[in-house]
Order: C-alpha cells, then structure tokens, then sequence
C-alpha cells in the first residue's frame, strides 16, 4: 500500500498501519475485502475493497479503493486478472455497479480502465472531510 501512495505522490497522506489494515479485513466488523496477486509465493499486487449502495439502482454497489501492481510486474496482465476478478464478484453478488476513482493525472491508468471498458465520468467531483475538519463537523451534529 505504501507503494501505492509513492506512485501516487502521496506518501505525506498515508498513516495506515499493520494493525489498521488488519482490523480492517479480519476484524469483528470487517470494512473491506482484499483479492492479491500472487507470483511464486509473493504477493506483487492486490485489490482492496468494499461495497456501497444506490439508492437510484436500489442495490449494492462494489467499489474499488485501491488496485495496485508492483511495478516489476506490470504488463503482465495482474491488473486485467484482478479487475476481471471483481466484475465477476460483483456481477455473482448482485451489485449493481462496479466503480472506483483515478487520478485525473494518471492517463496510463484511464486508458488501461477504458480498455477494459470502463467510463470516466467527467461531471463527478470526490467531496472529502478529514482531520481537523471532520472533527468540527462532527462536533456541530449536537
């Protein structure tokens, strides 16, 4: 994951730690779901993620958080394998759609996911509220 961050100029933003991510996929209450890539023993890739809900489609959705191929590995087919994996998750779990953000810098990962299919959606904006911002969002509910 941290290698992600890196490609993604974006080490400054990441805090998770072993046990975060370990609650998060084996915890009582697991978040998320994690598909891994697997080269002779060694985990070169990995699809974290979890589902959400339309409230237009009235069903589950599955969503993408995060799809990352160590760079040795790329070009290999690992991202196709693992996004394939998904579809058919998400298609056997009836959700009613599949998505996930890019980075609108990133234009080998637009290409590679319009490749497979997918659409970016040009008129969506990600709103975000995080640390200190959260925390006087979240006082002001009373």
């Amino acid at each position: 994951m941290r290698g992600l961050a890196e490609y993604e100029n974006l080490t400054h933003l990441f805090l998770a730690r072993d046990e975060d991510l370990r609650d998060a996929l084996f915890g009582p209450h697991p978040a998320a779901e994690c598909l891994v890539a697997d080269v002779t023993g060694e985990v070169v890739g990995y699809a974290l993620f979890f589902h959400n809900y339309s409230t237009f489609l009235g069903r589950r959705g599955l969503y993408l958080e995060d799809l990352y191929v160590h760079p040795d590995q790329r070009g290999r087919g690992l991202g196709k394998r693992l996004l394939r994996a998904l579809a058919a998750l998400a298609v056997e779990r009836r959700c009613g759609r599949f998505e996930w953000s890019v980075l609108d810098w990133n234009q080998p990962a637009i290409d590679f996911y319009e490749a497979m299919g997918a659409e970016v959606l040009p008129d969506w904006r990600i709103v975000r509220v995080t640390g200190e911002a959260l925390a006087r969002l979240g006082s002001a509910a009373g």
